[in-house]
């Protein structure tokens, strides 16, 4: 199983890599981000790798979020994770907070 999860990690960041670059020369929106580096793992609605972001809009904070895309490391523990297998992401402040309001988009209404 850790094998698979690294060959996987692997294989979602070469693309990941690949794609960045293209997203850091356009005008992009939290779709763009989404779809550069996240999609590998996360889906807007269906569990996929990784939660969906409808779970995380209705779980996360705006803070939680960004600290968890920035460090996932530091930040799994002190969310409820026993582990984390998402990568860090050095995403400029722009494209931050475009993710962030995209998959807080996805928050289901009436949910706090």
């Amino acid at each position: 199983m850790n094998y698979f999860l690294k060959l996987f990690g692997l294989a979602v960041m070469s693309v990941v890599i690949a794609n960045a670059q293209n997203v850091k020369n356009e005008n992009f929106t939290g779709q763009k981000v989404f779809e550069t580096y996240c999609w590998g793992c996360h889906h807007q609605t269906s569990v996929a790798f990784g939660p969906s972001f409808e779970q995380i809009a209705s779980k996360r904070s705006e803070g939680e979020i960004k600290g968890h895309i920035i460090d996932p490391k530091s930040m799994y523990k002190q969310l409820g994770h026993k582990r984390s297998v998402m990568p860090a992401f050095d995403l400029s402040p722009k494209e931050l907070d475009l993710i962030t309001e995209f998959i807080l988009s996805f928050k289901p209404k009436g949910a706090n």
